[in-house]
């Protein structure tokens, strides 16, 4: 039931995420090479818990009372008890799954993974020599001592190794695991199937030949999780660039947020660790034998039959090899919806812009770039064509910094002009805008998308891309693209007039809170109210409490949310007309979708914008209407599947809980739903 708060707590709602992750792992439905790598999902999720939000957590834990007279204290400590205890049992449940559930099942298919167990005598003398020819060049043993030289990296693995020598002295020696450098896994084929091993256990398995005339008393595995964030000043005199460069290079010497440890590892030599690594004020955790189970994402399983389902890239009907896309585009709108259809569109895009002798001036904004970005080479490209090129490339996306940077350099030297956003706001909108000079006149095309134009992750990213050659909405984008170029604050809301577009930091969250108002305004006329929101985050209060205002007048809200939800849905009085869904499957929901009933008259919003404090009030987010009717005809059908969605949906209810979704009748997977209506188009 609903405690005091009118808001569950962020992390402990992103934990529930993690935990639906989890479970997706469980269901003996689910392929078992993906039920693995879901299981490498959920460790990879915990992982960047540790470095961005636990450091937060422990900082408000220690926080001075004297410091804020109205910050709940033993709330806060509470929190932070609460997600122990969560992350705890999720880590029970991680190894029941893996260990009793997936390792049993691969076996039976003819995969074996050696987990935990002695090495099959017929496989050693390979194993050995794998380690001599290709892991003994990148071990480095270190002493653990004071004098020693010696600074865990940020989830990096290490041993930590109890010797004696031939006078029975003890040593403890580090020695790394170099899973950054090798593959995790080591595999080779038998008569029976397919056996893989960890590179751990290839290195315990050979420790007498690095530590040769020593006893091997122990060997326990531990590694250090650190702060990811970076020290950014809020206003920097000098290149951007430059002082990201340098932050990044400070990153993995970050405060330790966790030290994770094989369990079994003796007191005395526990203590050692944390005292002469300097790790004194890190969560201590006691794991079991392999960490950075991330890893499994890449299980190098053969038999691709314990797979999905292969689901090709559908082609849109309306692209032909004979058109270019700026021509179908000036006739008519065009949706792409990734990775269900081929992302070819958005990439002729760029790439015909870039050869067009037409075209004059390209503009656009990058966020996560792909690291073989087939889009930064047609920008390059168009700039060495002689055209005036302009990116916005946002340094500060978090863990893509160093990759943005690189093709910022890249770009600049070949005259691209980069743009960088001022420290304190980043620049998250997914925006593109071409000039086209034909017959003394220009003309317009351009791309409003909810995801990152990234063909890396637009296979597996559920976004939604819009090409179009709307006028109305393309000369608000150049005015927003001639506003960014100055690099300044936004003074004041009104400074830019936008009337179509939606737009974070000037009219983005009025205009959904006067959207919320007209539906609440129906439904106290006793007319149709309803508003339908699918997007990754919900966390603001302010978008929420308007949210729950409409409930209350009888709006009948769903909202589709992936991961972090603070609304709490269900409560009479409150919330009894909102219901929440949250869909994890193939591919990971990213789309952002708002649609507000009009009383019968619809309008639908798309974009870049989730709902949580970051996204409205510090950063450029842009969303956009959707004018063409087929366009949105189709688009209430996708969220229809998904509104309907049976299999792979669940409930959030009241105390937070991934309530499953009863069938009464059909089973409807959304996802493959959608991927059938596509296919059908065609």
């Amino acid at each position: 039931m609903l405690q005091s708060a009118e808001f569950f707590n962020r992390d402990i709602s992103w934990l529930a995420f993690n935990g639906r992750v989890l479970e997706e792992a469980a269901k003996p439905n689910t392929p078992l090479i993906e039920r693995v790598k879901f299981l490498g999902i959920f460790s990879s999720n915990l992982d960047e818990f540790y470095r961005v939000r636990m450091p937060v957590l422990k900082a408000l834990e220690k926080i001075s009372k004297k410091d804020s007279n109205d910050f709940d204290f033993d709330e806060q400590a509470k929190v932070l008890h609460q997600a122990g205890n969560i992350i705890h049992e999720q880590q029970v449940r991680f190894g029941d799954i893996f260990v009793n559930q997936l390792i049993p099942g691969l076996r039976e298919k003819g995969v074996h993974v050696c987990y935990s167990e002695e090495f099959p005598d017929f496989v050693k003398s390979e194993v050995s020599d794998y380690f001599l020819s290709e892991v003994m060049a990148f071990l480095q043993p270190v002493p653990l001592d004071e004098k020693a030289i010696f600074f865990p990296e940020n989830n990096k693995l290490y041993f930590i190794v109890q010797l004696k020598d031939k006078d029975d002295k003890e040593q403890l020696m580090l020695l790394n695991i170099p899973s950054d450098q090798l593959p995790r896994f080591f595999t080779t084929q038998t008569d029976d199937g397919q056996i893989i091993f960890f590179l751990d256990d290839i290195i315990r398995y050979n420790m007498d030949k690095v530590f040769r005339n020593m006893e091997i008393i122990s060997c326990y595995s531990f590694k250090i999780t650190r702060d990811a964030e970076l020290d950014l000043k809020d206003e920097y005199p000098g290149d951007l660039s430059e002082q990201i460069e340098k932050q990044l290079s400070k990153r993995d010497a970050g405060l330790a947020t966790r030290f994770l440890f094989e369990q079994g590892l003796p007191l005395r030599i526990l203590e050692m660790l944390r005292m002469e690594l300097k790790i004194e004020n890190a969560t201590t955790v006691e794991g079991a034998r392999y960490h950075n189970l991330k890893d499994l994402v890449s299980l190098p399983v053969s038999n691709k039959d314990l797979a999905y389902d292969k689901w090709p890239p559908i082609d849109l009907p309306e692209v032909k090899v004979a058109r270019t896309i700026a021509e179908v585009i000036e006739e008519k709108d065009l949706m792409v919806h990734a990775p269900y259809q081929s992302y070819h569109p958005v990439l002729r895009f760029f790439n015909e812009a870039a050869i067009n002798p037409d075209v004059v001036e390209i503009n656009v904004t990058l966020y996560r770039v792909a690291s073989d970005s087939r889009i930064v080479n047609a920008l390059i490209s168009a700039a060495k064509n002689g055209k005036k090129v302009n990116v916005v490339v946002e340094l500060k996306a978090r863990f893509d910094e160093a990759n943005n940077l690189k093709w910022a350099k890249k770009m600049k030297a070949a005259g691209v002009s980069i743009i960088y956003s001022i420290t304190a706001l980043k620049i998250h909108a997914k925006i593109a805008l071409v000039k086209t000079k034909r017959n003394n006149r220009i003309k317009y095309t351009g791309l409003l998308a909810t995801g990152n134009l990234n063909e890396g992750t637009a296979r597996f990213y559920t976004d939604h891309i819009l090409l179009t050659a709307n006028t109305k909405l393309l000369r608000e984008v150049e005015l927003l693209f001639i506003f960014l170029a100055k690099r300044q604050k936004v003074s004041s809301p009104d400074m830019i007039g936008f009337e179509h577009l939606l737009v974070a930091q000037f009219n983005l969250q009025s205009k959904f809170l006067a959207l919320i108002d007209r539906e609440i305004g129906f439904a106290k006329q006793g007319l149709p109210a309803q508003i339908t929101i699918k997007m990754n985050n919900l966390e603001e209060e302010v978008l929420i409490n308007k949210l729950y205002e409409a409930s209350q007048a009888g709006v009948k809200i769903a909202l589709i949310v992936r991961s972090i939800c603070r609304l709490i849905p269900g409560v009479a009085g409150m919330s009894e007309n909102i219901n929440i869904r949250r869909i994890v499957d193939r591919y990971l929901e990213h789309g952002r979708v708002f649609i507000f009933g009009n009383n019968g008259n619809m309008e639908l919003f798309m974009g870049s914008a989730d709902w949580m404090n970051r996204n409205i009030y510090h950063r450029i987010e842009v969303c956009f209407p959707v004018y063409d009717e087929d366009i949105k005809k189709e688009m209430m059908q996708l969220i229809d599947f998904q509104l309907n969605d049976n299999v792979q949906a669940v409930r959030i209810d009241d105390s937070l809980n991934n309530v499953k979704i009863e069938a009464n009748g059909n089973h409807l997977s959304s996802q493959r739903a959608i991927y059938q209506f596509l296919q059908r188009k065609n």
